[in-house]
């Protein structure tokens, strides 16, 4: 299954409805052949991830999920997010102690986030690009790489133009 979303999308201006649709219907149809549940609280809490592209914290999420209807308590929240991230639907940003929706599921990757200082965009790098670079620094070091989480902070396009 090919993703269709350009990571980079989000500092780009899109029709964000087609690619939250495709990859919620990918996290959907990925759910099915893995044979898990994406119960009615765990595909809104996709959905309320995939809104926008940035991370929203927690406590965002179970106040988006209780006007919806699906309950107050941290645990509503918590148990979905943590479904999310252990099936690729979404990524942890542990910087902000928050949580994004994977633009790629069903891809292996681990990949390096760019978050706008600004207006908290956030977006995915390509794998291939960022896995290679750090993969040839790790080989020259004689390193082992197990697990990737790249953070990287700055300004997005949109904000660099409208404070110059």
């Amino acid at each position: 299954m090919q993703p269709t979303s350009n990571p980079a999308t989000a500092f780009r201006h899109h029709d964000h409805s087609n690619c939250s649709v495709d990859v919620l219907d990918r996290a959907e149809a990925l759910s099915r052949k893995a044979g898990i549940r994406m119960t009615p609280v765990r595909r809104r809490t996709l959905e309320i991830l995939l809104e926008e592209h940035r991370a929203l914290g927690a406590y965002e999420v179970l106040e988006r999920l209780a006007k919806d209807g699906f309950g107050a308590q941290p645990p509503v929240a918590y148990r979905a997010l943590e479904f999310l991230v252990e099936n690729g639907f979404a990524h942890r940003i542990r910087r902000l102690n928050a949580f994004t929706a994977c633009m790629q599921p069903g891809e292996a990757h681990a990949p390096a986030f760019f978050i706008c200082d600004s207006c908290g965009a956030v977006a995915e790098a390509p794998e291939d690009e960022v896995r290679g670079a750090l993969e040839d620094a790790a080989s020259r070091l004689g390193f082992r790489i197990d697990r990737v989480n790249v953070e990287v902070l700055g300004t997005c396009p949109a904000c660099a133009a409208a404070s110059a």
